[in-house]
């Protein structure tokens, strides 16, 4: 049962309220943009609307009709190009988007718009290289990433993030060409300002779910495996690891 607000809540609601829109907006800057950012935009059509704002965020919606809305993109291809480096790209729910060896070279969050990353899906077609191409530290989150042939996910530098989504190679006779997540980086292309606790650029996997080709991730000779944890859940495997180049 949920407890009534006393008259201190009620006095701490009055003074937030009281701050202008540009206050108020840096203060939703620092709230996760999932969870805590989407529950803002609940609370009332003012909020909504600074929640939401192109400022604190980028959006891709397929069906957009009018392209001249600030913010707004048809494909993710479009979203990145136009992201600032620290941008965070939330994609919508419905359909499928696709994506085709798209190369992110600035520090971006991309996340699905929906409850469940299944519900947003990223689709790499055949005679790609790989769906998404990463060159700097960035991080995916509640995403589904499917490729038809070749790899969801190559990671060429900085550190990768993806957490709670799902990584899958369709099933072909070619199953051994394709790898979920393939990690290239090697040493002379890891920056010491990236280094943290002794190791250096890699990629951290947490609660996402792994399927098809001939291995989960396949990495250089440079590069280990690393805090490996593997949860069966009815009819599907999750996983957590690390993928890390150690210092000499």
């Amino acid at each position: 049962m949920a407890e009534t607000p006393t008259m201190e809540d009620n006095k701490q609601r009055k003074w937030i309220n009281n701050l202008d829109d540009g206050c108020l907006m840096h203060i939703f800057s620092f709230l996760s943009p999932i969870p805590d950012r989407y529950n803002t935009a609940l609370v009332c059509h003012r909020w909504r609307y600074l929640a939401c704002h192109p400022r604190l965020w980028l959006r891709v919606e397929r069906s957009i009709k009018d392209l001249s809305e600030s913010g707004v993109f048809p494909t993710v291809e479009a979203a990145v190009a136009a992201a600032r480096p620290g941008d965070t790209i939330l994609i919508a729910t419905g359909g499928v988007h696709s994506v085709s060896n798209i190369q992110i070279t600035k520090p971006l969050c991309l996340i699905g718009g929906g409850e469940l990353p299944e519900e947003t899906t990223l689709f790499c077609s055949r005679g790609s290289e790989s769906a998404l191409e990463f060159l700097c530290t960035s991080k995916l989150s509640n995403l589904t990433v499917k490729a038809e042939l070749g790899c969801c996910l190559l990671h060429r530098k900085g550190r990768l993030i993806i957490d709670g989504c799902v990584l899958q190679c369709e099933s072909n006779p070619l199953d051994y060409l394709s790898c979920p997540i393939v990690c290239t980086a090697s040493p002379d292309k890891l920056s010491s300002s990236s280094v943290k606790g002794g190791y250096a650029d890699g990629v951290s996997v947490s609660q996402t779910r792994i399927e098809g080709g001939a291995k989960a991730i396949l990495t250089s000779e440079d590069l280990a495996l690393r805090h490996v944890r593997v949860i069966y859940a009815r009819t599907a495997l999750f996983f957590w690891f690390d993928v890390e180049h150690k210092l000499q």
